[in-house]
């Protein structure tokens, strides 16, 4: 009641309207949905408006609705069959009948040339979406706030994606604290897309949410605007065949870091090629790994390590300088206390 409209059910709808203007998709729920057994539910002087599509009105039932006087008047731009060069509707005194072109005039192309140039305007220039059929809509002030957290979903979904080895069944994405106040749909559209990007070619912001859907992947968001210990955080589980594997990640200073991988905090910044280990927490391993990187004449851009307790299970996050060559990666993974090496890119 809000806006000033009362919703009721369709037979209530149908005994109480003066006017019924019809504002519906054509669907197996809907075709016919104005028919012989709806009219005579309706008020005796009823008007009837169907500008939305043909065949939600039997057009044969409207014609006898309106020969009896029960129906006062009607006023269609659609039909059942298209283009309609015949119909019996046509000179009926109480019909006004107007043919479905009303987007096709040279004023309405003009309008709608000038507002997809301005809303292509206001994307490049804010990163606003708006009027999107398959995307979420993003305001100028939205896309502001979202902007550093954007980047950090697709680095955090692309991280769990290029360490994931089997099929993915279950994802849970958490949006905490400032983050999970924002409008968190381009968000988690973007992870999905990071975290299926590397198993599959073509994948986007646009249609990652329907490939996940396709392949039975189970999205789950939840959304707390309660900080811990950091102000905003973005948590990722993804639930394979075999194992679960999470990360989280937030934002420093506008810039994305990662700060837990597999419950182990770690505080790393991804640069554009990574090498992340998993390894056991053993003496003599940091020095006999940059041994062979060295050897190789990779260089080290970063190196920032993280373990569960001392002696347990450890991973390492390793900024390098270009891809690491196959022979290289077997001289790490052959190493005693190293578990697995994976090259990344971002």
């Amino acid at each position: 009641m809000d806006l000033g409209v009362e919703k009721v059910e369709f037979d209530e709808m149908l005994a109480r309207a003066d006017f019924i203007s019809l504002h519906t998709p054509l669907t197996d729920a809907t075709r016919g949905i104005i028919n012989a057994g709806a009219i005579e539910k309706m008020k005796t002087g009823v008007r009837i408006v169907n500008c939305a599509r043909g065949g939600l009105v039997v057009e044969a039932d409207l014609k006898a609705g309106l020969d009896s006087g029960k129906i006062a008047g009607a006023a269609l731009d659609v039909f059942a069959k298209e283009p309609a060069t015949e119909n019996a509707l046509f000179g009926h005194p109480a019909m006004v009948v107007t043919p479905h072109l009303g987007a096709s005039t040279t004023e309405a192309q003009e309008k709608v040339a000038q507002q997809v140039a301005e809303q292509m305007a206001d994307y490049l220039l804010t990163g606003a979406v708006a009027n999107a059929l398959n995307m979420p809509s993003v305001s100028a002030e939205e896309a502001a706030r979202l902007k550093p957290y954007m980047r950090l979903s697709e680095q955090l979904g692309s991280f769990a994606g290029q360490a994931t080895q089997s099929a993915i069944k279950e994802v849970t994405i958490s949006y905490e604290g400032v983050c999970g106040e924002l409008n968190c749909k381009p968000l988690t559209a973007v992870v999905l897309q990071g975290l299926l990007s590397p198993l599959m070619h073509g994948v986007n912001m646009v249609n990652a949410p329907a490939i996940a859907k396709q392949r039975n992947i189970n999205i789950r968001e939840v959304r707390s605007d309660k900080a811990g210990a950091y102000q905003s955080l973005i948590s990722i589980n993804v639930v394979t065949e075999n194992q679960s594997r999470s990360i989280r990640g937030t934002v420093f200073n506008e810039e994305p870091r990662v700060v837990q991988i597999k419950d182990i905090p770690i505080d790393a910044k991804l640069g554009p090629n990574m090498l992340y280990i998993t390894n056991r927490d053993k003496p003599g391993l940091v020095g006999a790994l940059g041994a062979i990187l060295g050897d190789a004449g990779i260089n080290i851009a970063t190196f920032h390590l993280g373990r569960a307790e001392e002696g347990g299970a450890a991973i390492a996050l390793i900024e390098i300088d270009g891809t690491p060559p196959a022979e290289v990666l077997a001289d790490l993974n052959n190493l005693e206390n190293i578990i697995q090496t994976i090259p990344m890119r971002f």
